[in-house]
């Protein structure tokens, strides 16, 4: 029987962090693409370090020409996502940075297998629900990302001027008879652009943001707070730390609390399973939960490059099942069409709408009515029901 009473821990980062800068930017000129082509190709990535950006990585749009021309305004782009987040420091400035465009058109090997409607590439993608939360995501990292969200969107609105882009949240969640009921801990460091402040000051801004995004009774006075425990943080974003695509997966998904194939998502279109079929496997956990077929469940897809349909489905519901794994294994093959085709037109994925997901998790977000975060809808419910 799975354990009823212990800790766990998650951590998000914010838009600001090196990594998430660089998710950002490589989302952004995804979208750029697909808004010119909705069939475009794009593998992209980025490395950004003091007040330099370099993208690289394998595009392709119908024609070369088309190509070559849309190359040119892959600079601006880049530079519009840094002054959106908010850099204009010396070590880290939209206008001064230096930028390099390595992007180059796609492997005709690669396109091969996709072009028949395969897979982009080998791997092993994973889903997760749970019924701890309203948006049935785990709870430590759930509102890991609603803090930082908040501080973000306080920052913007000129509420915390004191604060910088760059911000990492971490939450120890207590576990009573398998349910979250509060936080033993809570870690925060955030960038903050006077040199004068001390941790007690930094605190003294963000707290009342916090108490109002954890649910009420969670904080209590045993509860440690460790806010900017290393003194002061002015040097943030790639100033202070480099950045790279890909490297924040489990702030990305579920925290740790679900496993995770090892494939990032940002900057990759949704021929590139590790993309789409770990949205189409969250989408199908999630209507699982929702439609009471069990209170926890992770889905597994396994994928072949050049190869349409998934090499296997694995479902697991953790003792929580009111059916048989078995029985939601052949449910979801039956109820959604998982060759890459299939995920991204059940999904709509050929739209702009991935540079939203760079921070905060790809995950537990409320679906837009342009498309973006269709894989958070709990539309087969009663599909799945009657399928079982």
């Amino acid at each position: 029987m799975a354990r009823q009473n212990y800790l766990f821990t998650s951590e998000s980062v914010s838009e600001g962090h090196p990594d998430k800068i660089c998710d950002r930017i490589s989302d952004a000129i995804l979208d750029a693409f697909l808004a010119e082509e909705e069939m475009a190709r794009v593998a992209c990535e980025t490395f950004a370090t003091t007040n330099r950006v370099v993208v690289g990585g394998e595009v392709g749009l119908s024609t070369r020409d088309k190509l070559d021309g849309f190359m040119g305004g892959v600079e601006a782009i880049a530079r519009d996502c840094v002054k959106h987040i908010g850099y204009e420091q010396d070590g880290f400035h939209w206008q001064d940075l230096s930028f390099e465009n390595h992007l180059h058109a796609q492997s005709a090997h690669i396109a091969q297998g996709v072009d028949k409607d395969g897979a982009g590439d080998q791997g092993i993608m994973f889903g997760y629900a749970v019924d701890e939360t309203p948006e049935l995501m785990p709870a430590p990292i759930q509102y890991s990302h609603a803090i930082l969200r908040n501080l973000a969107e306080a920052r913007h609105a000129g509420e915390t001027p004191q604060l910088g882009p760059d911000a990492k949240s971490q939450l120890s969640v207590t576990y009573r008879n398998g349910k979250p009921v509060g936080v033993t801990s809570i870690v925060l460091s955030t960038q903050h652009l006077d040199e004068s402040m001390s941790s007690d000051d930094v605190r003294a801004v963000v707290e009342p943001y916090i108490r109002k995004t954890l649910p009420d009774g969670w904080i209590t006075n045993e509860t440690e707070w460790h806010v900017n425990p290393t003194g002061a943080f002015v040097i943030g974003g790639p100033d202070g730390d480099a950045g790279l695509t890909g490297r924040k997966i489990i702030v990305d998904t579920y925290g740790g609390a679900a496993p995770h194939g090892g494939g990032a998502f940002s900057g990759k279109d949704p021929t590139k399973v590790d993309r789409s079929a770990a949205y189409a496997a969250r989408y199908l956990a999630k209507n699982v939960v929702a439609a009471g077929m069990a209170k926890r469940c992770t889905i597994q897809l396994s994928y072949a490059i050049g190869v349409a349909k998934p090499l296997s489905i694995y479902a697991d519901t953790y003792g929580t099942g009111e059916v048989h794994e078995s029985q939601i294994e052949k449910a979801v093959a039956d109820c959604m069409d998982l060759t890459p085709r299939g995920i991204i037109e059940h999904l709509g994925l050929r739209k702009p709408i991935y540079q939203r997901t760079a921070a905060y998790g790809h995950f537990g977000r409320a679906p837009d009515a342009d498309g973006g975060f269709s894989w958070e809808k709990t539309d087969l419910v009663e599909t799945l029901k009657k399928a079982v």
